[in-house]
């Protein structure tokens, strides 16, 4: 096993649910000795596989793929774990004298890992139970109105009617004296590998629409209302767990309840993830060092082989290989 040379190459393949990110991710992978680590808030739980559009044993080909299947959807994952978790398999893959490849539509965990995360302490329950006392007998909003005291960037970002957001701001500052907003503000240490960032998204925005539409009858098909059955007859399962606001999932957990026809079902389930598809788009702009792929094209794979080998020989030449 060899040791990870400064400012190794790293892979980021960035895009919109639908865009073929899975696909395009094995394809690199075979082609460049890669390995795929999932940066999707989803696939990180087990169980829930048709609504996630999880790919198979067989669908990954003999890939290797990290996050994927590794908590129980009670479970909760943090962006911090997961830029944790991340570096962890970017180191061991690169030792391993493989290409690590993250390939996802989590622009959360991407600006986590790529722009920096600051160092917070760790929940702390004793505190939060303080906070959810107070706001139970005061209201959300006095303790709204206290974060715009102690840290009035924050109150100014966060809806009163965000009760998580408060809590956590608030317990960051109980714990540590100090506001979310000045420890957010210290800039992280530089990470020491160079990323080779590509965008993959559909230029025909009606065309994306359908696409999502297709799937998400696909999924149906394939079960996707039997896999939500499932999880919610385990009994430790709620609505309002990370997992089970998936998009799709409470659009089907709905369904389930009475809320909502199956035909109203499937009408949310399709707006939920076009509108999800459309906050991705957004966070995809703003990544204008990203090299742009389009979905449609027939010659996809060719050019962003060739976009990577121009990558690697740069880095190449800025780090020779030592002589052994």
């Amino acid at each position: 096993m060899r040791s990870v040379v400064a400012d190794s190459p790293v892979i980021v393949l960035m895009g919109p649910t639908a865009s073929g990110k899975t696909r395009l991710a094995i394809e690199l992978a075979h082609a460049l000795n890669g390995e795929v680590i999932s940066v999707d808030s989803a696939l990180v739980y087990r169980g829930m596989d048709i609504g996630t559009a999880k790919p198979s044993l067989s669908e990954r080909e003999g890939i290797p793929h990290h996050l994927i299947d590794i908590l129980d959807p009670s479970e909760a994952y943090s962006t911090g774990r997961f830029k944790d978790d991340a570096l962890k398999c970017i180191e061991e893959i690169t030792r391993r004298g493989r290409l690590p490849i993250l390939a996802g539509g989590t622009f959360l965990y991407f600006n986590a890992l790529l722009k920096g995360l600051a160092e917070l302490p760790a929940a702390d329950q004793a505190v939060r139970g303080a906070i959810e006392a107070e706001a139970a007998e005061q209201g959300w909003d006095r303790l709204h109105a206290e974060l715009a005291r102690v840290d009035p960037a924050a109150a100014r970002r966060i809806h009163p009617n965000d009760p998580q957001r408060i809590q956590r701001a608030l317990e960051v500052y109980r714990l540590t004296g100090i506001s979310l907003s000045e420890l957010c503000a210290i800039q992280p240490t530089p990470l020491p590998y160079r990323f080779c960032k590509l965008a993959l998204a559909p230029t025909n925005r009606d065309e994306l629409r359908s696409r999502i539409r297709r799937r998400f009858l696909e999924m149906l098909d394939q079960g996707l209302i039997d896999e939500v059955r499932t999880l919610r007859d385990l009994g430790s399962l709620h609505p309002d767990l990370p997992s089970m606001r998936s998009v799709g999932y409470r659009q089907v957990w709905a369904y389930l309840e009475g809320e909502c026809t199956e035909e109203e079902m499937i009408e949310l389930g399709t707006i939920a993830t076009r509108q999800f598809a459309k906050r991705q788009m957004t966070w995809l702009r703003k990544e204008t060092e990203a090299f742009q792929l389009e979905t449609e094209d027939r010659l996809l794979k060719q050019k962003a082989l060739q976009r990577v080998a121009e990558f690697l020989a740069a880095s190449e030449s800025a780090n020779p290989t030592e002589p052994t």
